[in-house]
């Protein structure tokens, strides 16, 4: 035993530093054996453009992931089977639609997750002011919550970070329980991960599900780019914007996702009539993180 820690010690002085998000996937994973789902959609963002461009000039830094966000949540009130988690072996609804979204910090090297409660009743412009405030605190540094999950992680070997990781997730992403002390927090995710890969110039990517995420979708946004489409019989340039999904199988069938698919492609071909604010002042918890 002391020489195997002895070797550890030195192993783990020897090799190189690796951020935490490595060391969370390589305790998270081994070889697939999970049932998913992969969905790909182009949609025309002519009037999306339109919308963001009108929120800016009015002051509201609107991006096409704030409108995704606002789509999914949408989509999950017609596909509620999708909003919820599944704890031993039984499926229990959500009692709001949450969006968890992927930060980058500390300049790409790391990631962190900001979560939009109750985002089908936010108005895009309120979707954009959350997520970029709560993405400033945490490339601040100034998010205590993830600097003291950082910090344990920082000295934890991944031989023990793996049933850590675990049990972190299964106290908050199924049980729905917060133990602030320890970094568990109450269904940290929501309903769904979106990330995106189009602010680098890629079209599209399938995620993988994390598994201490416990949610049964992952979106990613791609880049918009100007490509041929048919109208009314002439050959026109349009803005398209390449969406993909990873679904978990235990949710979703066909009928489920072909639902979740037409409202998210609606809203964000046209989100001018779905940015309504509808989440009542007292219902609006913008403390939660």
């Amino acid at each position: 035993l002391t020489c195997w820690l002895i070797g550890y010690i030195i192993f783990r002085i020897m090799a190189p530093k690796q951020s935490t998000r490595r060391k969370m996937m390589i305790a998270s994973w081994s070889a697939p054996n999970e049932g998913n789902v992969y969905g790909v959609m182009e949609i025309d963002v002519s009037k999306a453009n339109e919308f963001i461009a009108k929120r800016r000039a009015e002051g509201n830094h609107v991006t096409i992931t704030h409108i995704a966000i606002k789509a999914i949540a949408m989509g999950l009130q017609v596909a509620p089977t999708m909003n919820g988690r599944i704890l031993w072996g039984k499926f229990f609804p959500h009692s709001q639609t949450d969006i968890g979204c992927l930060v980058n910090i500390e300049g790409g090297k790391d990631l962190a997750n900001a979560k939009i409660t109750n985002a089908d009743k936010r108005s895009i412009s309120n979707i954009s002011d959350i997520l970029h405030k709560k993405a400033e605190i945490l490339r601040q540094g100034k998010d205590e919550d993830f600097k003291k999950t950082t910090s344990t992680l920082k000295f934890v070997p991944v031989f023990l970070l793996k049933p850590l990781v675990y049990w972190v997730g299964f106290l908050g992403g199924s049980l729905g329980v917060s133990i602030p002390m320890f970094g568990v927090k109450k269904f940290p995710f929501g309903s769904c991960l979106v990330t995106s890969v189009g602010m680098m110039g890629l079209d599209r990517a399938f995620v993988p599900f994390p598994p201490y995420g416990r949610i049964p979708v992952l979106v990613m946004i791609g880049a918009i780019k100007d490509k041929p489409v048919v109208e009314n019989g002439q050959i026109v340039i349009r803005p398209i914007l390449t969406v993909t999904a990873t679904l978990d199988h235990r949710f979703v069938d066909g009928a489920h996702a072909a639902k979740l698919a037409l409202k998210v492609r609606e809203v964000i071909e046209n989100p001018e009539p779905f940015d309504v604010h509808t989440l009542k002042e007292e219902d609006d918890d913008k403390k939660t993180k």
